[in-house]
Order: C-alpha cells, then structure tokens, then sequence
C-alpha cells in the first residue's frame, strides 16, 4: 500500500479559503449531468474573478522540446491541417490519411536519465453540442501544446430518430442514460472537432456508449418511441436489450457483453453517414480500427468483463476511473492500466481524484443534489488549480509518475472546473522536461522503456524521489545470457 501524503507547502500565490468554506466531503453520483448555461459566459465571470490573484505561466516555451522522451506537444506548429484522404474506408466515415500528425518521437531512456513529468488531461463525453466545449477545450490545448485524448460515446455518433439502432446490454433497445443528439447538426459539428483534435496531436478514444449505472442500472423502464425505421448501420450487441434485469448496471456486463459495446462503438463511428445521411461532410481522418486503442469506462467502476473485452479489441490500455495514489502505472495482461489519482485539496486534510467530479464532491456535491453558490465558484476554481499543481509539483519534484486529470464536457458550477484545468494547462505544459501527452503516447513511451527500469519507478513511493539520486535508480540494466 503506497501512503498519501499531505499536500506540500503551495507553490502558487493564490489564497485559499478556510476548511469549512468548502462543506463537508460527500460522494460523487456516476454518470453526465447536463447543464444549460453556455461556457463562455461561465468562464468569462471566473477569468475576472481570478485575475486579481493569478499565478504567472509556467514559462515560456512549449512542451515541444527536445529532453528525454523526445518532444510531447505541438503549441508552436499553428492551427491543425488535417491531412488529405489517401483511401476511403467503408462507407466513407472515416479515412486513411496516413501518419497521425503532430506526434512526439519518443525514445529509451539512456542509463542515468531522469523521465520526463508525463501529464495527461483527458475529457469523458466528448461530443459539440450547443455549449460549444469541445471547441473549447481543443483551442486551448493547441494554444499552450498539450496533446489531450478524448473519450467519444459512440451513441454520440447516432442522431435522434435512429437510437433504435444501439442495443445495450441487459436493457431496451435504443434507451441510453446519457442521451442521443438532438439532431444531426451535433454530429455533423463532434464529427469536425474530432477531425481538427486529430490533426492536432490528440487522441480519440472510447467513452463506449450509454452509462448505466446504479444498482439497477439507471435504464429507463421502457424503451419509448424509437423513431425512425430500422435501415442504416446494424447494431452489433450480443444482447437483444429487450428487458431490464435486476442487476443490469455496465460495471456486471459480461466480457460478451463488453465485446458487443465496443464493436457497437466502432460501428456507429465508422458508419455515422449512412446512419445520418450526411454523406458530403468530410471523413474522420483515420482507421478506427487501427486509431482507436483505449477507453474509459463509464459510471466510476473498473468493471470485471471489460479488460478482456477491450485486449480482444486491440486496446492497449484502459482509463481507470477508480482514483489511486499518484505512482507509475502498471501493465497488467498486456493492457496498461491509467488510474485517476489523488491529489491534494488545498485548505483540507483530505485527498481527492484530480477530476472535476472529485473536486466537485468536495466542495458542493453533485449537481443534481448539491446547493449552487455562485458567490464560491471562482474559490472552487482556485482550489481545484491549486490542487492540481500540488500534486504536479510533488510528481515534478519528487517520483516524477504521470499524473492524469479526468475532466467531462460540462459547466458545472460556473465552468469552475473547465477554468481550472485551462489554467493548469497553461501553467504546466511549458516547464522543462513536462510532457502533456494523450494516453496514446504514454503508452508508446512506456512501450519502448527498459521493464526493469520501469519496476524501479514503480518502486518508488508518492512523491518520492529517489533515495541516491535518478543516475544511481536509472543505472543501466547488466544483459546476462540467454538461460542464466
């Protein structure tokens, strides 16, 4: 059991309000919470409310340096250009355009060579509807060089009208407890952020489709009016989803089951013009098949079905969204596994995962049963950055683990959250030897690492450095004959 630690002295010159300012800790409610109010205006209010008192950049170059590892971001290459078709795949969907642009030409550690601070900020929901967020979120990715990966539902992908196509496990035909797009346009708007995210260095990976979660499930009891007739892209689940069971919640779904969410995923994404009729738009810029290899599951579980399901797939990792201690990710049957982790809360003697819901759960609760106060939402904000900054800097400073920061495409309280993490963005991803990279490319960093250095770094506690120095830990592995 790795211990946690108490947040370290601050680094950043922002006040932090007392213990009682941010309630009492309660826990975080699974699932998407939709919210009407339009970012801009949320992120605007808070940008006044936190000028006063902002920290400066974290310097003035991009993550785009050489260092070890090679370089890890593409905020000095311009605006994205997604690279022209090479073949069609399909029904023209998605598309071979070679090389995914932007990407860091990662290499092994040389013994006595320190790893580079891995960050990765990862978005669950991806999807552009009216708030405009994922535009949001990608601008300013691009601006300060941070690759992020993006987890798509593949429901997202399917218009209203043609939900009964999706068939979920253990539940009516064409019901989701996220929601489908209310019209093609969301599609048609997802389908270019995904595109322009893409070209830019970013990752698209899977959010796999609805999230039922509760004891029951959280499925509606019927499926209700599945409009629209039964042509276009056939949905490939394994169960009919005719009825509800007493235990239908995705954290019990079979292997089988877990196999039909993602093949139904990647259906809908590689099919989305047949299923929206919008056959002139441009393609996805790349295989899904070959391009997508990770998700994060839904409903904060690690469900038992799943890494099966997902290493049959091609995945080579999974976003676990149980929270865990801030140390090196392990690679367990072939799939590496990305944990969210504690971090500290600034003015509390508690930890949180370095989420939007984990600061969320800490400061108002959900938002479906916690009270809104706009009056703390630029304190909730500050908190969050804090936080996020003390658990990089004891990383930075101290074991050097990747630290992951989940976020959702929502304005809970007041963008507090968005705000948070764009500041952190910009503060983190210029300092030396910083990588903000996508799980991708954490992956194929680790993919080419010594295993042995690796245990090594495994070794080492929550913010702790190494007791005689990165040279005498990073020493070069001796090579023994083969049966010796």
């Amino acid at each position: 059991m790795h211990a946690v630690r108490k947040p370290p002295a601050r680094r950043c010159r922002r006040p932090v309000r007392p213990a009682h300012a941010f309630g009492p800790v309660r826990p975080v409610r699974p699932g998407r919470f939709g919210f009407t109010a339009r970012v801009a205006a949320g992120v605007a209010a808070l940008a006044l409310a936190l000028g006063a008192t902002a920290c400066s950049s974290g310097g003035a170059g991009s993550a785009g340096l050489d260092g070890p590892g090679g370089p890890g971001g593409s905020g000095a290459e311009g605006p994205p250009q997604v690279p022209p078709v090479r073949q069609l795949i399909g029904d023209g969907s998605t598309a071979d355009t070679g090389p995914q642009p932007r990407q860091p030409d990662f290499r092994r550690l040389r013994p006595g060579e320190q790893p580079p601070q891995f960050v990765v900020f990862s978005w669950d929901g991806a999807v552009q509807d009216d708030r405009h967020l994922m535009s949001y979120i990608r601008e300013f990715g691009e601006r300060d060089g941070a690759a992020m990966t993006y987890f798509v539902s593949g429901t997202s992908l399917l218009p209203a009208g043609r939900q009964d196509l999706y068939a979920a496990p253990r539940h009516p035909r064409g019901t989701s407890d996220t929601g489908l797009p209310a019209d093609r346009g969301v599609v048609a708007d997802t389908v270019r952020e995904m595109r322009l995210a893409w070209a830019d260095g970013s990752e698209i990976g899977t959010n796999f489709n609805a999230h039922f979660c509760g004891a029951d499930g959280g499925a509606a009891d019927a499926a209700g009016d599945a409009a629209g007739d039964s042509g276009g892209s056939a949905a490939s689940g394994d169960s009919t989803g005719t009825a509800d069971s007493a235990d239908s919640a995705s954290g019990t779904w079979t292997a089988d089951e877990w196999a039909g969410e993602i093949r139904q995923a990647r259906d809908f994404t590689q099919q989305w013009k047949t299923d929206t009729g919008l056959t002139g738009l441009d393609p996805l810029p790349f295989d899904y098949a070959k391009g997508v290899v990770g998700g994060r599951p839904p409903c904060l579980s690690d469900p038992a079905g799943l890494p099966a399901a997902a290493k049959a797939a091609g995945f080579r990792y999974l976003a676990d969204p149980t929270a865990q201690p801030q140390v090196w990710p392990s690679q367990v049957d072939g799939l590496w596994h990305f944990p969210e982790q504690e971090v500290p809360v600034p003015g509390r003697d508690v930890e949180t995962p370095a989420s939007d819901q984990g600061f969320l759960s800490v400061q108002s609760g959900t938002p479906a049963t916690g009270a809104q106060d706009p009056e703390q939402n630029a304190a909730w904000s500050r908190q969050m950055h804090d936080g996020l900054i003390a658990g990089f800097q004891r990383a930075y400073d101290g074991n050097r683990a990747p630290l992951v920061v989940a976020g959702h495409l929502e304005s809970w309280n007041g963008s507090a959250y968005l705000k948070a993490v764009e500041d952190t963005v910009r503060e983190v991803c210029g300092k030396p030897d910083v990588r903000c990279v996508s799980f991708k490319q954490l992956a194929d960093w680790l993919d080419l690492q010594d295993p042995q250095v690796l245990d090594r770094l495994r070794a080492l506690d929550v913010g702790a450095a190494p007791k005689g120095g990165w040279p005498a830990l990073m020493r070069a592995t001796p090579v023994t004959p083969d049966g010796q």
